[in-house]
């Protein structure tokens, strides 16, 4: 996490690492892999492209439209031995279709994923590959877990038919020269990035219906976005003096071994980080630029707090002239009434991170400032669940024709 050196490694809230952090300026360009399929087919020494037109017809067919009701959709996590890999373990052992296949992780490859995630030794599932030895030929969808920076190369070496939503920030930014402004290299991909569909679920439902690749959001914009965007686009608040204070459980830093991220470094304390400038920050403003049809700058400070999960996210905002808080009430209530996931909370209710813990909810509240013509929006997720694995099921359950709370209806811990 930022000048802290997080979010390296396989982060579950890409982006956390400093501009010059691991997958910043010091990027090493891949060497060349293989992606196995079947039957094997002919690959260049640095990208890996299945061809489908010159492969001999396969047995299995993958599923590209609408899944009917039980009827098995074969999926392949990569970079599983992650902690948003093993989210996504966790939530599909509640989901009725989805059946994990193929699981990588290079570091731990031949391990069994119950020796990786001792929690989850209950579940059937394969062996972990190596991504060179995965073989995607029984496959119909994939979640990529890979850490920013190393997934374009992978992606684009996938067969054209999987659907694939990716937890790395490699898709999210539409501009792919602030892409390389902000990760320190060019993208490598910049085809797919044409194509890919940002994953806000409930504000792009209709786009990610149809997509083949989704770009799965960070965990910030998450819970930063599903509330300033409504009130955004309905011109209820000012563009011009936002001001974001967020706050993440460590579990956003990845599961990486790092200094910074050790108890006695991050007990009995609270630490700001990216200060200057977090990887989230460009995210978050495409995302308020386009619902204002502008150009949105926000001030954004993000702090690592010591606790394992959780993400609140305040938010100050300036009222148009004439516009109350019941008013900003009012719409974000009109506007998420009925959503299964984002709930705004009654009367002076405040949200707390430890009651979204293990689940897929986003609650949300409006107070009024004390500065007049001021409020206050307060935004809790769980940062690997709606902030990252919970909302990439939400986005296949989309792709795949499914009621997009399919094997999402865990509530949340407490205590």
């Amino acid at each position: 996490m930022g000048s802290m050196a997080l979010g390296g490694g396989a982060p579950a809230c890409v982006g956390l690492a400093p501009k010059n952090g691991v997958f910043g300026s010091n990027l090493k360009q891949s060497t060349g892999f293989m992606l196995k399929t079947t039957p094997k087919v002919a690959f260049s020494s640095v990208r890996v492209r299945a061809s489908l037109s010159s492969s001999p017809q396969k047995q299995h067919s993958p599923k590209t439209s609408g899944v009917k009701s039980g009827e098995e959709v074969h999926i392949a996590v990569l970079g599983a031995s992650g902690y948003t890999g093993a989210e996504i373990v966790r939530l599909l052992a509640n989901h009725p279709q989805f059946h994990i296949k193929v699981m990588t992780a290079d570091r731990k490859a031949g391990q069994q994923f119950g020796s990786v995630f001792p929690h989850l030794i209950t579940q059937d599932l394969p062996n972990l590959v190596a991504v060179k030895d995965a073989d995607f030929s029984n496959v119909d969808a994939v979640f990529c877990c890979l850490p920013h920076g190393t997934t374009q190369e992978i992606i684009k070496g996938l067969p054209q038919q999987l659907k694939i939503v990716d937890l790395s920030a490699d898709f999210r930014l539409r501009d792919i020269e602030e892409y390389a402004e902000w990760y320190g290299h060019s993208h490598m991909a910049p085809e797919l990035q044409q194509e890919a569909v940002y994953g806000l679920t409930e504000v792009l439902r209709d786009e990610i219906k149809n997509a083949r690749l989704v770009a799965n959001p960070g965990c910030y914009p998450t819970s930063v976005q599903l509330p300033l965007v409504p009130l955004i686009k309905a011109k209820l608040i000012k563009v011009s003096n936002i001001i974001i204070d967020a706050k993440s459980g460590v579990s956003g830093a990845g599961r990486g071994a790092k200094e910074a991220n050790l108890y006695t470094e991050i007990a009995e304390g609270i630490h700001a980080y990216g200060i200057k400038g977090h990887r989230h920050v460009p995210e978050i403003e495409q995302g308020l630029s386009e619902a204002a049809e502008s150009k949105v700058t926000i001030s954004f400070t993000p702090n690592l707090i010591c606790m394992k999960r959780g993400m609140q996210s305040t938010m100050f905002v300036e009222m148009e002239p004439g516009v109350t808080v019941n008013d900003l009430y009012q719409h974000l209530n009109a506007t998420y009434e009925g959503e299964e996931f984002v709930k705004l909370l009654h009367g002076s209710s405040v949200p707390h991170t430890r009651h979204v813990v293990g689940s897929n909810y986003c609650f949300m509240n409006v107070f009024e400032d004390r500065i007049p013509g001021r409020a206050i929006i307060i935004s809790v997720i769980d940062n690997l669940v709606k902030g990252a694995s919970g909302q990439a099921v939400q986005n296949l359950n989309l792709m795949m024709g499914l009621p997009e709370s399919t094997g999402l209806q865990y509530q949340p811990l407490f205590p």
